[in-house]
């Protein structure tokens, strides 16, 4: 239970803080506003890095669907605890989302534009292209995962049967940070075209709550894009797990 307690925290962190800064830059009248991307992706490492330094060592800080698939798809996690993991991900997602509409509740009914408010809770693509936006988010958390566990094995936590834990990596002190800069280099070298998701629960969580949240003025939660920051980044977390077990677990061994 406590494993499932700290993915919902750390999530939570992760959206209040990561989508607080999209906030902060988009919305009107903040002192951030349109302060630009640099600042967007900086607050997403820097909330990456503190959700993993506070639940790490617990749960291994996943706060990510489509890193508890794709540690699952390569046996280095209990495909079990997946189901609970995921669902404590969601909830935490939507309650940090439902923060962010309360720590900026003057500036909704400031903001005219809808789809600056609903930028704040999800992701939407620059062109709008099913093939090339699914293919964005594949890359960005393929590039994700194999980036986390390559991280994990430089720190030594590997098991003799090649496994890495996760808890152990991110209870050394600077892995969580490093896990913050590979984020924030996903955000600025690929994010471009998507907003970079990579993260089922980051995008799907908080559109939900702008759904169901009495944001002044607030256009639709654009349900016919949201299936790509979800099965994008799961089948592009499971592909990074697997070309790490093949390329960079046998060089970590």
């Amino acid at each position: 239970m406590d494993q499932y307690v700290a993915e919902f925290i750390g999530t939570l962190i992760l959206v209040l803080l990561g989508d607080g800064v999209v906030a902060n830059v988009l919305l009107a009248k903040t002192k951030g506003n349109d302060s630009g991307w640099i600042v967007i992706t900086t607050g997403w490492g820097l909330a990456v890095a503190l959700a993993v330094y506070s639940v790490g060592r617990i749960s291994g800080a996943h706060i990510n669907p489509a890193v508890t698939f794709g540690l699952a798809s390569i046996g280095q996690f209990d495909w079990a605890m997946v189901p609970g993991y995921v669902a404590a991900q969601m909830v935490g997602a939507i309650a940090g989302a439902i923060l962010v509409f309360l720590a900026y509740f003057p500036h909704w009914r400031a903001t005219e534009d809808p789809g600056k408010k609903l930028a704040v809770f999800c992701n939407s693509p620059a062109i709008p292209s099913t093939p090339a936006n699914f293919l964005c988010e594949f890359i960005g958390t393929a590039m994700l995962l194999f980036g986390v566990l390559s991280i994990g094995a430089n720190a030594g936590a590997i098991s003799d049967a090649g496994d890495i834990d996760l808890a152990a990596v991110y209870a050394t002190g600077i892995a969580p940070l490093l896990v913050g800069l590979l984020v924030f280099g996903i955000g600025i070298s690929l994010g471009g075209p998507t907003g970079y998701a990579i993260n089922p629960a980051r995008d799907l969580g908080p559109r939900i709550a702008h759904a169901i949240l009495p944001i002044p003025g607030k256009g639709p939660s654009d349900w016919a894009y949201s299936w790509i920051p979800v099965a994008g980044p799961i089948a592009g977390g499971i592909a990074g797990a697997i070309a790490y077990k093949a390329l960079g677990g046998a060089w970590a061994l």
